[in-house]
């Protein structure tokens, strides 16, 4: 179904003042399907008129920038998006002081903790979007031992939380999100603002379903290694990478299909094990990141005796398959297996 009442305009308050290196906001500058920039200048057909707020990438500083947000949580600013950078922090143990805050209270002139600005706008933006790892699941700041409680947007609102355009939190994992990814879903949510998509399709943890419905594995170049029992040893080698630390067949994402920018990379792709950055365990479960993953070890020596007879079997098709037919010779008889239809009397 589509939105019941078409947007025509929409500003995105985007924070990155949560546990964060504002590596997703880089990382969007990079995007090409959409561009940012496209989006921002009307340049895709059908969108409404989009009003980006983001430290990294605005004009405007200090009490000038943090307008918007005030205006916002007094209602006065129209439908907006809510784009949530960094892993949420628990500000009910941070002692005497803030873990982080966003400007100042106008009436206190105290720091306002992003928990709050959360608390001020989620219910009130049309759609919430955490982007990358810790936003969506915590993250690296959100490992086990951390001082600050750290917890992903969904552990901070609840997975009952509904926005006012009745979405529940959308989550684009990725450290950092892959650009694309990205833009890809901001524009469904722009166009479904618009009146002109159904509702975004989203799995049990809130990612887009066409973006993080296959792994790794299945979009990999290395896969077809895999399946014939063929594994790298080292770093230098083209073969599956499973043996020296890859989790590609159980991690949730498209990065081997999509590549990073413009098609090209792609962690295993161009050499690197997949460390399952997209996933909500992340990095806890995954640790140490170049150790064989537990339990791969059943499925590459179950592959191993199978592999290896397939290898041999496709080598010998192989082999035979790159000879000449036979009859393809300078010789002055013909043996294609010509047969004329009629003779010649």
């Amino acid at each position: 179904m589509t939105t019941a009442t078409a947007l025509d305009e929409v500003h995105i308050l985007w924070t990155s003042e949560g546990m964060s290196c504002d590596g997703d906001t880089v990382s969007i500058t990079a995007a090409t399907l959409p561009s940012l920039e496209d989006v921002l200048l009307g340049l895709v057909p059908g969108l409404p008129k989009v009003h980006l707020h983001n430290k990294v990438l605005a004009a405007e500083v200090g009490d000038a920038f943090m307008a918007a947000f005030h205006q916002a949580a007094r209602d006065e600013l129209g439908p907006f998006i809510l784009v949530v950078e960094g892993s949420i922090p628990n500000e009910q143990i941070n002692g005497e002081g803030y873990w982080t805050s966003m400007g100042n209270d106008p009436a206190t002139g105290e720091p306002i903790t992003v928990n709050e600005w959360i608390d001020r706008l989620a219910h009130k933006a049309w759609a919430v979007v955490a982007i990358g790892t810790c936003a969506a699941y915590g993250g690296i700041h959100a490992m086990a031992g951390n001082a600050t409680g750290c917890m992903g947007l969904t552990d901070y609102l609840g997975r009952d939380f509904r926005s006012a355009g009745g979405l529940p939190i959308v989550n684009v994992p990725g450290c950092p999100v892959q650009p694309d990814n990205f833009m890809e879903t901001l524009t469904w949510l722009l166009y479904q603002a618009a009146g002109t998509a159904p509702t975004i399709p989203l799995d049990e943890m809130f990612r887009p379903t066409w973006l993080f419905g296959k792994t790794v594995h299945e979009g990999c170049d290395r896969a077809g290694y895999y399946e014939q029992g063929d594994f790298a040893h080292d770093y230098n080698s083209p073969k599956c990478l499973v043996r020296v630390g890859c989790w590609g067949p159980v991690v949730n994402c498209n990065v081997t299909k999509r590549g990073w920018m413009d098609g090209v990379g792609g962690c295993p792709n161009v050499g690197g094990v997949c460390i399952a950055c997209t996933m909500p365990g992340f990095p806890d479960k995954f640790m140490p990141f170049m150790d064989e993953p537990p339990g791969s070890a059943v499925s590459v020596g179950l592959s191993g005796p199978y592999g290896a007879l397939i290898r041999k079997l496709r080598q010998i098709t192989n082999k035979a398959a790159n000879r000449e037919p036979k009859w393809r010779h300078n010789r002055a008889k013909l043996t294609s297996g010509y047969n004329p239809r009629w003779g010649n009397g």
